[in-house]
């Protein structure tokens, strides 16, 4: 527990909150509230086991910080207890609650000890992807997986690479739990229907004939969706895009808009995901809400994103 001045606020508020959530409690030694809370958010943390970490400033001594937070968050009593996280203030209490009214206030935005755990998993994932070395790659998703059910940013990462590697039973054995959350998600959504795309390839005609029926039908739309789903499950996605398009030129509406939301699918499967927020981007300003990060452009994905544009509009 640090006690947060104006010398410190920087590397033991901001920059400690991009590593862990930092729960600050602003109080003052008069406080006959404060010094009843206290103890209960020292004997939480305790409890919580490094989930989040706790900071105190005295408003007395420290006017102009709990100042600007007061005002931020149209505070004017203490004990006002404030969460950091990445960075950014992003919630608070007012007043000696409860323990168990404090639990349930840092649960609402501190992870769980099983999506830690997971999250752990999943990086060390990455690394073994990006080494070459995708069947311990997929044993720690499957891992992440198993400790957090419902951490679908590792679910996300294993379906999608169980479909990298043609393991396309597993891979809907391992949606099937998220896919009513496709019309909320479109990461989810792209991902259907990339599943979707791979259960179908094997039954799919020949290129061959569907490039011969299409020949014979330029609005044999059928035809040229099962091109692209085929080209889809192989990895194609540049390819399959430039079949849909040309439904989408032809007939937008087709069989409810499925070829744009199919290309837009693609879109999302090629898209690198924003990085997550460092260091360097949090700096003292005490702002409630952060700037987002961007993903960095692509320029592939650019031109077929004005590609379909162009179609649209």
């Amino acid at each position: 527990m640090n006690d947060i001045t104006l010398q410190n606020f920087e590397a033991d508020l901001i920059q400690a909150s991009m590593q862990q959530p930092v729960l600050l409690d602003i109080w003052a030694p008069w406080c006959g509230p404060c010094r009843t809370l206290g103890p209960i958010l020292e004997k939480v943390e305790q409890a919580y086991g490094g989930r989040f970490k706790l900071a105190k400033l005295n408003s007395d001594e420290q006017p102009e910080i709990a100042g600007q937070l007061s005002q931020a968050f149209g505070v004017r009593s203490i004990p006002f207890c404030v969460l950091f996280d990445k960075g950014q203030p992003v919630d608070g209490f007012v007043g000696a609650l409860p323990e168990s009214q404090v639990r349930e206030f840092l649960d609402r935005h501190v992870p769980s000890a099983e999506a830690l755990e997971a999250e752990a998993e999943t990086e060390e994932a990455e690394a073994l992807e990006a080494a070459g070395d995708t069947d311990a790659a997929l044993a720690k998703l499957q891992q992440a997986v198993a400790i957090d059910p419902a951490n679908d940013a590792a679910r996300y990462d294993y379906v999608k690479l169980l479909l990298e590697t043609g393991h396309v039973a597993q891979a809907r054995q391992a949606f099937d739990p998220v896919a009513s959350k496709a019309l909320l998600d479109a990461r989810i959504a792209a991902l259907g229907l990339w599943l979707a795309a791979c259960e179908k390839a094997p039954q799919a005609r020949s290129p061959e004939v569907l490039a011969a029926a299409i020949e014979t039908n330029r609005r044999d739309f059928e035809a040229r969706y099962e091109l692209a789903q085929t080209l889809m499950a192989t990895g194609r996605f540049t390819d399959a895009m430039e079949a849909l398009l040309e439904i989408v030129m032809r007939d937008k509406a087709w069989n409810d808009q499925l070829a744009r939301k199919t290309y837009v699918a693609i879109l999302e499967l090629m898209s690198k995901p924003a990085p997550k927020a460092g260091a360097e981007q949090a700096k003292g300003t005490l702002e409630l809400t952060g700037k987002q990060q961007a993903a960095p452009s692509d320029p592939v994905i650019d031109q077929y994103r004005r590609k379909l544009s162009m179609a649209l509009f």
